[in-house]
């Protein structure tokens, strides 16, 4: 590589009529070198690239990507390219990014937050931090309108945390992501922080409303609410919940169903949250780890009762889907409204009308397991109601069968034959005489012709 005076140099010794190899043998360069320098081919201060660069074939979909959502975390595309095949590491893409200069700027959400934050030490098994998060844009097939609802618990001391989709954020379902959070994070901490939400308490003096101190009773944890104003008391949950919104719940794609978005979910904490590291006082370990030392409390062995209903629209087979099963109802309630209520720890589910007529009555499934629970008197029912409105009767035709003419069809018959009785029967018979062919043409060639061809 030549620097910018090397490179001064060797034009003015060719400006005055030095060949190529002299000026080489004077530089101490290559001829080659020499002669890509004088033509333009190369720039003083850049290296000769020796390879073809690895990240070139990632830059249209960075740029692409980029355009699409200035916003987009450099972990989520990392995430994404290793998808499709991208094997350098983390640190490339982010420097690729800002040597490239891949990252528009969003002049629309340019925004500053100055305040100093405080250390807040969360010794392990202390304290677990719960909060909502607002999912905007659900799949349409979910039929959840235009917000999901994530509820996150987190471990303040290790950072592990799990999600629970919802539908809405109602006591009953609090309790459901509680006692499904907590199961999957390994067990109870001393202390559940939330913030003032109205499900826990009352939002404007923070203090517990009975129900849900039934529910602190039945796990055996303390309560802890936010003092007013204090945004970042619960920063680790906050933390996850960035993540979350980011780096998963942006690249959920439309045809997936919320089961398998909450398998996705369940995976994603596994395979990317937990194997972050951390720095502690023993040495660098990931989250999984730190998260096994903390001292946590088993849970009970059934979750609080607590009654979860969800409305649900009844398909043309007469089944409506919960948590990722199928459950019959009666024909009659076919593409109609019922309402599933579940109470958490039984083994069957209650389908009732929208009168509040419990219909059905079935045991659960293992959810998401794509199972299909009918009722025997529903199934016969629903083949009946079937075959009266198709008006075949009791069976179908078989395709050879013999059907005459039936009452109906008889009488109008008999009235095209009297019909037909009273026209004219005189005809007029009408020869096309330049169809005629004159025979007598084949009778004289024949005459003439004396021997076979």
């Amino acid at each position: 590589m030549l620097t910018w005076e090397d490179d001064v140099e060797v034009h003015a010794l060719r400006k005055r009529g030095w060949s190529i190899s002299a000026i080489a043998r004077h530089t101490g360069h290559d001829r080659k070198t020499i002669r890509a320098y004088l033509n333009g081919v190369r720039s003083p201060g850049q290296r000769k690239k020796l390879e073809e660069d690895p990240f070139e074939q990632f830059v249209t979909y960075v740029t692409a990507r980029l355009r699409e959502d200035p916003h987009l975390w450099a972990r989520t595309l990392c995430d994404e390219l290793e998808e499709l095949g991208y094997a350098q590491s983390y640190q490339t893409l982010t420097r690729q990014i800002r040597a490239r200069d891949l990252r528009p700027t969003c002049d629309q959400c340019a925004t500053a937050v100055h305040r100093p934050n405080a250390v807040i030490e969360h010794p392990p098994g202390e304290e677990t931090q719960w909060d909502w998060l607002e999912l905007p844009d659900p799949p349409a097939s979910w039929g959840w309108g235009s917000t999901a609802f994530l509820f996150v618990g987190s471990l303040a001391h290790s950072g592990r945390w799990r999600g629970y989709l919802a539908s809405n954020m109602t006591r009953p379902h609090v309790v459901a992501g509680l006692d499904r959070i907590t199961r999957r994070l390994g067990g109870l901490t001393q202390v559940w922080r939330f913030d003032r939400m109205a499900t826990v308490c009352h939002p404007a003096s923070g203090a517990l409303t009975s129900e849900f101190a039934a529910v602190a009773k039945h796990y055996g944890v303390s309560v802890a609410i936010c003092p007013p104003r204090r945004g970042n008391r619960k920063g680790v949950v906050e933390s996850a919940n960035r993540v979350a919104a980011q780096r998963w719940w942006r690249t959920v794609a439309d045809d997936v169903t919320v089961e398998q978005a909450q398998a996705s979910l369940d995976k994603f904490c596994r395979t990317r949250s937990d194997v972050r590291m951390r720095r502690t006082r023993d040495g660098r370990y990931n989250v999984a780890t730190v998260a096994a030392r903390e001292p946590l409390s088993a849970p009970p062995a059934k979750p609080f009762p607590a009654l979860v209903s969800e409305a649900r629209v009844v398909s043309r087979q007469a089944l409506i889907a919960w948590r990722g099963n199928e459950y019959s109802v009666p024909p009659e309630l076919a593409m109609g409204e019922v309402t599933v209520t579940e109470r958490l720890g039984d083994s069957h589910v209650d389908i009732a009308t929208a009168s509040g007529i419990v219909i059905a009555r079935h045991r659960l499934a293992a959810p998401g397991t794509g199972a299909q629970v009918r009722d025997h008197g529903h199934v016969v029912a629903l083949d009946q109601a079937a075959l009266a409105a198709s008006g075949i009767g009791d069976r179908p035709h078989r395709r050879k069968e013999r059907i005459p003419p039936g009452q109906h069809a008889r009488e109008a018959a008999e009235v095209l034959r009297h019909n037909l009785k009273d026209e004219p029967t005189t005809k007029t018979v009408i020869v096309d005489t330049a169809s005629v062919i004159d025979l007598s043409v084949y009778e004289r060639a024949a005459q003439n012709r004396t021997q076979l061809p």
